[in-house]
């Protein structure tokens, strides 16, 4: 049995704080093949929370796969991946950048920082869900993902 075909549903962090792009993510995998449950971190602390399973989030599910802006409120996005690519538990969980940046400094940082991926979001809605749909089907169909 592959990832995919595993009959709990992949978990996704998704850590971004603009609600609007977390209802065209949600909609976008909604619209996938992919079997998912989806965590929302509106910030870099809540996102670390979770994946610590701290205070109210101690039962939240080991995500399979974390989709992180860069531009958060609190703790932005290059912190958060430092801090998870730095924690022993958390380092092998693939993170997706997915920012409305395109700046070379940022890219570079991000890999520097061992980001698994860095997308720059599409301002236009049908691209953007296309892309969402196209990086969940990547890593969930064709990648071999570790299991925790």
């Amino acid at each position: 049995m592959t990832h995919f075909e595993k009959a709990n549903p992949i978990s996704i962090l998704l850590v971004e704080d603009n609600p609007g792009d977390v209802r065209l993510t949600m909609e976008a995998l909604k619209e996938g093949k992919v079997n998912n449950r989806l965590i929302v971190a509106r910030d870099g602390v809540e996102a670390l929370a979770i994946l610590r399973k701290e205070g109210e989030f101690a039962e939240a599910p080991h995500p399979d796969l974390i989709l992180l802006d860069l531009n958060l409120p609190k703790k932005d996005g290059r912190e958060v991946l430092a801090e998870i690519k730095a924690d022993e538990r958390l380092k092998r969980i693939p993170v997706v950048v997915l920012t409305t940046s395109q700046a070379e400094e940022d890219i570079l940082k991000t890999y520097d920082l061992h980001a698994n991926c860095f997308i720059s979001k599409p301002v236009d809605m049908d691209r953007f869900i296309q892309v969402v749909k196209a990086t969940s089907e990547f890593w969930f169909t064709i990648v071999k993902l570790p299991t925790e």
